[in-house]
């Protein structure tokens, strides 16, 4: 069983259930860390001040805003205490709404919301009627001294607990686009292509299908590493994308090409012809 994260109770009007958090999703990027030449120091870095270059202790610094071009607003410590949320222990929802109402956008983190063995009958009780009213709660809590905005839904056997970004936090996509996008017009015959090609690539989703393969390369470089081993790894270099001067034959040749697999890359992905990247072998010491 996972190690939680955090523990207190959700509380639905004046139901109480005990319950505690368990993170949901383990990021498996690959972290580098910087080392010295020969792999021998692991090194770190040091707090210095870039104008002088004197060196400081973690207990010589303070909190600071920056409010000006090289100008900070100082904050104490037994401020920001007087500000922090009140450590509660409770989920409060505080109103059920259609998942379809929240654009994925606003989720951040993931964690699944496990019941203690005490609260299983009340876990259920919530569990069968979100089910069956097709809601999802909004919910507010404090986990490590911050007040997270939560939506809490239904998910296999039990709930899932995605931490969300505050409205404000949220940045208008329009500010973005370029006015041009608004004027634009698409042909009735290019949009029927399209979706022609929407329905070739449509397939029940398998999302075990799509891999990290770089990830899976670092790690067997790493374990190819740690026995010795001579390694022979694939260079990759870029290749231009082709430039779509003419849209409907775009459209019209795509249609034509190698059904996708299920990773998601076409078909010749490994085809030296087709592939966006050229592959030369090289030794790594």
């Amino acid at each position: 069983m996972a190690r939680p994260i955090w523990k207190g109770s959700l509380t639905f009007g004046l139901v109480n259930i005990p319950v505690q958090l368990e993170m949901a999703v383990r990021d498996k990027r690959v972290s580098f860390h910087l080392v010295s030449k020969d792999g021998g120091c692991r090194l770190r870095r040091k707090l210095f001040c870039p104008e002088t270059g004197k060196e400081f202790d973690f207990n010589q610094t303070a909190r600071g805003i920056e409010i000006g071009k090289g100008e900070y607003a100082l904050v104490d410590e037994s401020e920001i205490k007087k500000l922090r949320p009140a450590q509660g222990r409770a989920i409060e929802i505080a109103q059920f709404v259609k998942l379809q109402e929240i654009d994925p956008i606003y989720f951040d983190s993931a964690y699944f919301v496990v019941p203690t063995e005490a609260s299983v009958k009340a876990y259920r009780l919530l569990y069968d009627a979100m089910s069956q009213s097709g809601r999802i709660a909004l919910a507010h809590f404090v986990m490590r001294e911050r007040e997270y905005l939560s939506a809490i839904r239904v998910y296999g056997q039990g709930f899932v607990l995605h931490t969300m970004h505050y409205d404000d936090e949220v940045l208008s996509l329009d500010d973005s686009l370029p006015k041009s996008v608004q004027q634009a017009k698409s042909a009735p015959k290019e949009v029927q292509i399209g979706r022609q090609l929407i329905d070739a690539m449509t397939k029940p989703l398998d999302l075990s299908s799509f891999k990290d393969e770089f990830r899976q390369q670092v790690e067997k470089l790493v374990e190819q590493k740690k026995h010795g081993q001579a390694v022979i790894a694939e260079e990759t270099q870029d290749r231009p994308l082709p430039r779509t001067t003419n849209l409907m034959d775009a459209l019209r040749r795509s249609l034509t090409t190698k059904p996708h697999n299920g990773n998601g890359h076409n078909g010749n992905r490994h085809n030296g012809n087709s592939s966006r990247r050229a592959r030369s072998r090289r030794r790594v010491h």
